[in-house]
């Protein structure tokens, strides 16, 4: 064959295995224990290792291209130019969590040496082959990760998981000075490795700020930021010194440059892993690589670079330069680089068909089985649970809400609030935290001295950016904490709502249930908010969240159910390790009337512990009534029931009303057989007409399962919510649900 013929990965295969062929001795041989240069911690005994784990790692790439010529790989990213972080494998401890960039083969082959009897070459073969038998990801994905080493799967490639890894370092001292077993030592570090094109993308920069702001505050902050720089993101070129002089420089952000040879590369993290772990700072460690062999299978590298371009990046091959360093130093004989060579090639190809040849994933149940864990004997038992009386006595100061009589205190805000110190009182674990929520006590006080009565270790502000705040959730879900972030307004989630689609709805699905991260996102939202704010506090639409696999949604319409709906939805994330948004009407918070001025029929009591609502449990008002059904939930059971009571009064129907409570999933059962008996329906959906609501995901259920009901809907209008009146003009009224009634009754 040609050279011309031959691919970028064949030309560099056989360059380097040209190389160790005619390689001889150097110098004397070094004892095993003797460093590779004076004040050097890398001894020729770990020098051989690295090479051997590099050499894995690239030789797991030629085969992944290997199978992909056969159609039974599935992956062709590789690591290939990024070997060295083998480095930062072999010095971070096995209980030090790691989130990894997908470069990062060199890592998890140092990394899975450190645990007796783990076969980190099967399983990322396996893993290429989307083997239903791969360790971490069960056949859903290509991913790095392990639980028994600590590396929950990332799916980025954008830098996404960096926030999290900063929420996890911060909440290690959270969670210490919370009492709360992380089950990771006290020195404890977080990693993150991404490449230098992905540290300019938003949610990086989050990360950093986050990391740096946090340790500006005082708190300790032992993240690891490893860029492995290649200085090219697909196809755009990274400029020249862009990285160092960005991140060399900035307060509160240590930074360590790490290229070079080998056992210069190898020191230069041990620093930076010594400052992070001995200090609990951020560490930004800048690894210099290069990219071999493309982006992926698929790229065609020389359609936009020059030959001249690659072939420099091909004679800085790491693994070409390691074995010449170990030669030159003494710390390996060329036989004993061939020997490990030869035998990393018999562990990869060996094995190689044995891999494609395991179990696959052949049905929907297998592959969605990790989305939906839940057990409703367990969630019961824990939503229904409680504390002494006397220790809660002491803590209302002795007056218990369900004791309560004042309006303020029978609101749906008083009693969410109420329904926090309950559960904060019962779990230690549970930790709230957003945009001013300590000592403000929230913008509508639902979270009014939670600080106070538990300290801010439990309860406190972060800065101003909700990535952040879920990064810090995600974090601290890892570690045994039950996290309670909350989320100023629906509008504001869109800033970051990757956190919950890519990051943490995603974590069950692609560890295979392996990693959970449950919490339950305090989410202030919906409209009809009076006089108050435009679009960005009068966002009527749901659909982005509904649209996540696995994310459970739940709103209340009333005080008592959102008491009810929040112990369900804390145990259901406890229990089952589930994202739970729980959705908090803002119009509702402080509403005592239903039907008339000052009638106080929207004032509820409060629900003594022992009582919850779990998912598909409804709401329904006028259960004798079989005229008309009216489906809905939050403002819109309110609005409902005000058109019920026209309805009956004007033209004598009998309406009966079905709140939802849970809108993902939806309770699909009840509507059905409340539908059934009524024979017309009319759902009420208070969000926008196109995928912003429930609307049409009901009329389509009950239209695909034959219910034999005349079917309609009344929704909002496609468009943001105005300031003032004009809001009516878009958003459901009352005279709306009427009109659509009658035209339900004539059909």
């Amino acid at each position: 064959m040609s050279a011309a013929a031959k691919t970028r990965v064949e030309l560099v295969q056989e360059r380097f295995e040209r190389q160790l062929a005619a390689a001889g001795d150097v110098v004397a041989p070094l004892a095993d224990d003797a460093p590779l240069a004076i004040g050097s911690r890398l001894a020729a005994r770990r020098a051989r290792a690295l090479f051997e784990d590099m050499a894995l790692s690239r030789l797991l790439d030629v085969a992944s291209r290997e199978l992909k010529k056969t159609n039974r790989s599935f992956y062709t990213i590789g690591s290939s130019g990024h070997e060295a972080n083998a480095c930062v494998g072999a010095l971070l401890r096995i209980d030090d969590p790691c989130f990894l960039h997908y470069r990062s083969g060199g890592l998890m082959m140092a990394r899975a040496r450190q645990l007796p009897g783990s076969t980190p070459v099967f399983d990322t073969l396996l893993s290429f082959a989307a083997s239903a038998e791969d360790p971490i990801s069960g056949g859903r994905h290509k991913v790095w990760g392990s639980r028994p080493l600590w590396v929950p799967p990332q799916t980025s490639t954008i830098a996404s998981h960096l926030p999290k890894a900063v929420g996890l370092a911060v909440a290690l001292g959270v969670a210490r000075r919370n009492g709360v077993d992380t089950g990771l030592p006290h020195d404890a570090i977080a990693m993150a490795s991404f490449g230098d094109a992905s540290s300019n993308h938003a949610t990086a920069q989050c990360a950093f700020n986050a990391a740096r702001y946090s340790r500006k505050r005082g708190s300790p902050v032992p993240v690891l930021f490893l860029c492995e720089d290649n200085e090219i993101g697909i196809s755009v070129a990274t400029p020249r010194g862009w990285i160092e002089e960005t991140f060399s420089t900035q307060p509160g952000l240590e930074y360590v440059k790490a290229d070079g040879s080998i056992d210069a590369i190898f020191d230069a993290c041990a620093r930076a892993i010594d400052l992070c772990r001995s200090r609990r700072v951020p560490v930004f460690l800048h690894l210099r690589t290069v990219r071999l062999f493309g982006h992926a299978g698929t790229d065609v590298e020389t359609g936009y670079r020059a030959l001249a371009d690659i072939e420099r990046d091909e004679a800085r091959d790491p693994l070409a330069l390691a074995a010449a360093r170990l030669l030159e130093t003494g710390a390996a004989t060329a036989d004993g680089l061939r020997a490990i060579w030869a035998s990393a090639k018999e562990r990869v190809f060996s094995v190689m068909d044995e891999a494609c040849a395991r179990p696959k994933l052949t049905t929907r149940e297998q592959v969605m089985a990790p989305l939906f864990q839940y057990d409703a004997e367990r969630v019961r038992e824990s939503a229904t649970g409680v504390v002494p009386r006397e220790q809660r006595v002491a803590h209302f100061d002795g007056k218990l809400p369900e004791e309560q009589t004042s309006n303020t205190k029978r609101t749906l805000a008083a009693h969410v609030n109420a329904a926090l110190h309950d559960e904060f009182l019962r779990r230690p674990e549970l930790i709230a935290f957003g945009e001013d929520v300590g000592r403000k006590g929230g913008v509508y006080y639902v979270t009014a001295d939670l600080q106070k009565r538990f300290g801010v270790s439990r309860c406190f502000d972060t800065l101003l950016d909700e990535t952040t705040i879920l990064g810090i959730a995600q974090g601290a879900a890892h570690i045994e904490l039950l996290p309670i972030p909350e989320i100023q307004y629906l509008a504001y989630l869109h800033n970051a709502l990757d956190q919950l689609r890519g990051e943490a709805c995603s974590l069950a699905f692609f560890s295979n249930g392996q990693f959970q991260n449950p919490m339950v996102v305090r989410l202030q939202g919906l409209a009809y908010q009076k006089g108050f704010g435009g679009h960005f506090h009068n966002d009527n639409s749901i659909g982005a969240l509904r649209d996540i696999p696995g994310l459970m949604l739940c709103t209340p319409a009333r005080g008592d159910d959102a008491v009810r709906l929040l112990r369900g939805a804390i145990a259901t994330a406890k229990e089952c390790g589930r994202v739970v948004v729980f959705l908090e009407p803002i119009a509702l918070y402080h509403e005592r009337d239903l039907h008339d001025a000052n009638d106080g029929a929207w004032l509820f009591d409060y629900p003594p512990p022992g009582d919850a609502l779990l998912p598909g449990e409804v709401g329904i008002y006028g259960e004798d009534a079989f005229d008309l059904l009216l489906v809905s939930y939050a403002n819109g059971v309110r609005l409902s029931l005000r058109a019920a009571r026209a309805l009956e009064r004007e033209r004598g129907v009998k309406v009966r009303v079905l709140d939802l409570r849970w809108l993902n999933p939806l309770p699909y059962s009840a509507i059905r057989a409340h539908a059934n008996e009524c024979g017309r329906v009319l759902v009420v959906d208070e969000c926008r007409a196109t995928a912003g609501g429930v609307a049409d995901a009901i009329v389509a259920d009950l239209t695909e399962h034959d219910v034999r009901a005349t079917v309609r809907s009344v929704r909002a209008a496609d468009s943001y919510v105005p300031l003032g009146g004009a809001a009516n003009t878009v958003l459901v009224q009352d005279a709306d649900i009427v009109a659509a009634a009658l035209e339900v009754l004539r059909s």
